[in-house]
């Protein structure tokens, strides 16, 4: 939802379908199929809490059943999956930590190499949820040592992983490249989603990997390349329905940098952190910074230090208000 209106929408439509029951009253499939209808119409309306609570049940109900993991493996493994990303977003390290344990011991307990479905669902959440792991602790470099063998995994095809997933892997190992200032491998990777000739799969990903190939020709200095680039994304974004607000204030810094001094450009950079850091806490502008972190970023110019330090030094202050809370 991107705004107020689809808010109470999404909202409305959902709980005017919903059928009148009781979860405790229903059956197995009963309480999966509900806590799954919950949980996506929580997602939709970007609300992490009950997305938690529904997730979890839904895994709490089939450990209390360990028989029908091994009936239904890949409605397991979804639950998991779904589990692992609530904890992600709400930066739940914990928990987080925990969860991805369980599903690296899936591996341990079933034998995955029987099905192909199933083998493919858990290397590609394995993948996902290593690689947010990292964001979430800020250990870009050793996030590079996965990259190899997830790009063997994509350009074997052995999994089938359709054309999305695979754009998102791309922008993911952009993102890790960005992170340890590879901006020649973040650029090449980017390339691969914004070259698409008819891509299809998401806009918002198709914006991101366009804003961040900007942000990377700006760090590699490509002052008269970025100048195009800017012209060619300022196309690409008319074209945009579901343009954030987070998405027109970086475009708006990009197209006044080039060419700025240095004094001025330390102003720039200011301003936007300080917009973008009021923008990250409104209820609908909180998705773009789920793809880009740009915050992150704009604190590497103002303090001068790799992002990397930058994220694992906020991952360690959560870690430490959380251990005062629990004291």
């Amino acid at each position: 939802v991107r705004n107020q209106k689809e808010y109470y929408f999404v909202r409305e439509f959902f709980h005017l379908r919903l059928p009148k029951t009781e979860f405790s009253e229903l059956d197995f499939w009963g309480k999966v199929y509900y806590c799954q209808a919950h949980l996506w119409k929580h997602h939709i309306c970007q609300e992490f809490a009950p997305c938690y609570r529904y997730s979890q049940r839904w895994v709490d109900l089939f450990q209390a059943q360990p028989a029908m993991i091994a009936l239904h493996p890949p409605l397991y493994l979804k639950g998991l999956h779904n589990l692992l990303n609530t904890l992600s977003n709400s930066m739940d390290y914990e928990r987080f930590t925990d969860i991805l344990k369980l599903l690296d011991d899936f591996r341990e307990t079933f034998d995955i190499g029987q099905d192909k479905n199933i083998e493919s669902l858990f290397y590609l959440y394995r993948f996902i949820h290593q690689i947010n792991l990292h964001y979430l602790e800020g250990s870009f470099q050793q996030s590079l040592t996965i990259i190899p063998e997830l790009v063997q995994c994509i350009e074997s095809e052995n999994f089938n992983w359709d054309n999305h997933r695979v754009m998102v892997f791309y922008y993911r190992i952009a993102c890790l490249y960005f992170a340890n200032e590879d901006y020649d491998n973040t650029i090449l990777y980017l390339n691969r989603i914004i070259q698409q000739k008819n891509p299809d799969y998401r806009e918002d990903i198709q914006c991101f990997a366009r804003i961040l190939s900007l942000i990377a020709h700006f760090e590699l200095g490509n002052l008269q390349l970025l100048e195009y680039q800017i012209k060619s994304v300022y196309r690409f974004l008319l074209q945009m329905e579901d343009l954030h607000e987070v998405q027109q204030e970086i475009f708006r810094f990009l197209r006044r940098t080039p060419g700025m001094r240095q004094a001025v450009l330390l102003d720039e950079f200011r301003r936007l952190h300080s917009k973008l850091v009021q923008l990250s806490q409104a209820p609908f502008e909180r998705r773009p910074f789920m793809y880009l972190d740009i915050i992150s970023w704009l604190e590497t110019k103002l303090e001068q230090r790799p992002i990397q330090d930058i994220v694992r030094d906020k991952h360690l202050l959560r870690q430490a208000g959380k251990g005062k809370s629990n004291g």
